[in-house]
């Protein structure tokens, strides 16, 4: 728990005599709280005297007169909004720290975070963690003591909002700064029970020479200038024989051809990749495009799901918050996650009103396939499609409904794909030139 001194308390702020200096006094008052828990030194903001007065008294009173009287969770859940509507404000920028609640919620409900290390090696402010502790709280556990946390982050500023973030929220965890193509603090290769992450789409320039012997990547390295499958195998490869992982991902790296291919057929013949989940458009507020969750299990190979992936077409559930933001409902979120539990034989939760969801389609409380929103493909079929991880290939469309198509949607999807595809055909070409120069000397 955090504990805050006697001069960093809301009834020492108000009392402070009229013309004390207010900036200083809550200054003092970060530096104090940093003394007192050692998990948020060099945390805090000091910069409370470019405020005036006027200002922060106003301020003080406010935040008081508002959260003055919570308790438990409640400064934690205001921590949390004030996240979403700063990164909502921030848009591309606030996507790097921020990912939203309802996408978070979902792969923790799917990958069931019960007991044990957790790893999110781009953690952002820590959305991964926190929901992973709700979660074992929600069934009443003591997250404190069952989950060991652990983040990378590559800047600094964000390394500050995780540490308070969990320190908000009543948890502790090693957060560390650090590039997690070059760097693996936490030596992680088979060293967690569970792998969690949004992290940066399609990056390019990564330096893979300096991977050449990085054993996260026993995979391979893909050829094309992107590193979505460099980091696929970095939640792969830090997972223990009974791991699970779940993760945002681009659209097209599911169909990415080439030595991305090659590395997504060894992830599937290893029997690693347990579900795949597409996503509406416009959950994230750095893009407009879908997204895909995909979700590794590595304990499945002794079970007889071994041979199967899971693929749900979730594109259809969302709700609509303004024009350009969507989320999942409780129940939604829930639902979803009750279709991977029924695949997995496990019983479905109902805490979250989802009842009515699951009696639409699945009238006698068992898993069956059902078009339009999930099917399980054997490892045969996923051969026969190219081994695309595509949930649309295998889903297809419900009976009588609208396929759901969406120009503009489908226009970004391919300009994403040929930007990719140019990408690498110029990689190919400096290749071939480099051959051709060496061939003539």
């Amino acid at each position: 728990m955090m504990y805050l001194p006697d001069n960093a308390r809301f009834g020492y702020l108000l009392n402070l005599p009229e013309g004390a200096n207010l900036g200083q006094a809550v200054n003092d008052a970060m530096k104090a709280i940093e003394e007192e828990n050692e998990e948020l030194r060099g945390v805090l903001p000091r910069t409370y005297n470019a405020l005036t007065n006027a200002t922060l008294a106003t301020l003080i009173r406010n935040v008081n007169a508002i959260l003055g009287d919570i308790d438990g969770d409640g400064f934690g859940k205001v921590y949390e909004y004030f996240l979403g509507r700063f990164a909502m404000a921030e848009g591309q920028k606030g996507g790097q720290f921020f990912t939203p609640t309802s996408i978070v919620r979902l792969i923790v409900e799917i990958i069931e975070p019960f007991r044990g290390r957790i790893l999110d090696p781009a953690c952002g402010s820590g959305g991964m963690f926190v929901q992973s502790a709700r979660f074992v709280e929600e069934h009443r556990k003591n997250a404190g003591d069952r989950l060991s946390i652990y983040g990378q982050e590559r800047i600094e500023e964000t390394v500050k909002l995780c540490r308070m973030n969990l320190a908000v929220h009543g948890l502790g965890g090693q957060v560390r700064q650090a590039n997690t193509y070059y760097e693996d603090l936490f030596d992680s290769v088979g060293a967690f029970d569970y792998v969690m992450a949004n992290p940066p789409f399609n990056v390019n320039k990564v330096d893979k020479a300096r991977l050449a012997d990085d054993p996260r990547f026993s995979l391979g390295l893909p050829r094309s200038d992107n590193a979505n499958y460099l980091w696929m195998q970095i939640f792969y490869s830090a997972l223990n024989e009974r791991g699970r992982a779940g993760f945002v991902m681009a659209n097209s790296a599911a169909d990415a051809g080439g030595s991305e291919l090659e590395i997504r057929k060894r992830l599937i013949e290893d029997r690693a990749v347990d579900i795949v989940v597409s996503v509406a458009s416009n959950f994230f507020y750095t893009v407009t495009l879908p997204c895909t969750l995909w979700f590794y299990d590595r304990g499945k190979r002794n079970t007889d799901r071994a041979d199967k992936v899971l693929f749900i077409d979730a594109r259809k559930l969302y709700r609509q918050i303004d024009r350009a933001h969507r989320d999942f409902k409780p129940e939604q979120i829930e639902f979803l996650a009750d279709i991977a539990r029924l695949y997995r034989g496990e019983e479905p939760e109902k805490r979250a009103d989802s009842e009515g969801l699951m009696a639409q389609s699945f009238p006698d409380g068992a898993y069956l396939d059902v078009p339009g929103l999930c099917k399980v493909a054997t490892l045969a079929e996923i051969e026969a499609q190219g081994w695309s991880l595509n949930p649309g290939r295998y889903v297809g469309v419900a009976a009588g409904a609208d396929d759901g198509f969406d120009f503009a949607v489908r226009f970004e999807e391919l300009n994403e794909e040929f930007e990719r595809l140019n990408a690498e055909a110029a990689l190919l070409q400096e290749r071939i030139a480099s051959n051709v120069a060496d061939l003539l000397v």
